[in-house]
């Protein structure tokens, strides 16, 4: 590595540990940040073994292509397609191009150390960045601390509040407190209203997303101070989630938040509309609504989420 290639690098990576130790806001010099952790990534790859001008840089990842989180799997996937032609038509990286890697993860995080072992040990990728998502990114986690190597992480919700990792970072628009965040709108909303809302139930997943999105949910409503009267997780391969939305309509709240996965989202809106359920607020964090395949087989059912 050139030296002035060296100097730029330090002097991104002296940024960002700036920045992140300021806790700096979401939004805030984006651009910068983004800039500085592409250089820095793409210096580190390199920093190696000599390659040639024609090697390809490689990035590896496992995807949820297929199971319960495919629809937003698959979108991710499509994603980073678009931005490896995009690079690779402008030039690539550094006069070379990019490739990626990637495997299917079934959605079943117990595939995801395999996935990433294989990519370090086997495929030997320069660079690894996460599946989709926060499920998922948990159990790579110990594999690339092991290594030491850089992680940025797709859609992790506080996946590194565990492991304080200093060379993970995240994509996710929900800034430092990425856990609050996720329902911290819908809180506002609800406190815009007249008379506010008294008492909320909370309803998650037992997963990583949904536990660290109800954790959050539970700020929001002491901060607010809204009586919590439900506060439940249920398995992740639930499907049939009736007896959960009656439990719920029994303590009668006024917010009811969901953390869930595409799957269990889509099953607790038909299960909330089929029994007739109609809180003054619902949402919170339900993960995959926003999908064309949900959107389509869901249709007006959706309305007041």
């Amino acid at each position: 590595m050139s030296r002035h290639m060296l100097c730029w690098t330090r002097i991104c990576l002296a940024r960002v540990r700036a920045q992140r130790e300021e806790n700096m806001p979401e939004g805030l010099n984006r651009r910068n940040l983004a800039g500085a952790l592409a250089v820095a990534a793409a210096t580190a790859m390199l920093a190696g073994a000599p390659a040639k001008a024609a090697d390809p840089i490689t990035i590896g990842f496992g995807m949820a292509l297929t199971g319960p989180l495919a629809a937003n799997g698959k979108m991710s996937l499509v994603a980073m397609k678009i931005w490896e032609e995009d690079v690779n038509a402008k030039g690539g990286l550094l006069g070379r191009p990019v490739k990626l890697i990637y495997y299917d993860d079934q959605s079943n995080p117990s595939t995801v150390p395999g996935i990433y072992t294989k990519l370090l040990d086997v495929d030997k990728v320069d660079f690894a960045v996460s599946p989709y998502a926060s499920t998922q990114i948990a159990p790579a986690m110990p594999i690339m601390i092991a290594r030491k190597r850089l992680f940025v992480s797709l859609f992790g919700t506080g996946i590194n509040d565990e492991f304080n990792y200093d060379r993970y970072f995240s994509m996710l628009p929900t800034g430092p407190t990425p856990k609050p965040t996720f329902t911290k709108g819908l809180f506002r909303v609800a406190l815009a209203q007249n008379p506010k809302p008294q008492s909320v139930a909370i309803a998650a997943a037992d997963a990583e997303f949904g536990r660290n999105a109800s954790d959050g949910a539970r700020e929001n409503a002491q901060k607010a101070g809204m009586k919590i009267v439900y506060d439940k997780t249920y398995p992740p391969n639930t499907t049939d989630f009736a007896p959960i939305v009656r439990a719920i309509q029994a303590t009668n709240p006024d917010v009811v938040i969901i953390c869930s996965y595409p799957l269990d989202s889509v099953g607790m809106v038909k299960a909330f509309n089929e029994i007739g359920f109609k809180p003054k607020m619902l949402g919170g964090a339900m993960v995959g609504l926003q999908a064309s395949v949900f959107k389509t087989q869901l249709g007006p059912l959706l309305n007041g989420i």
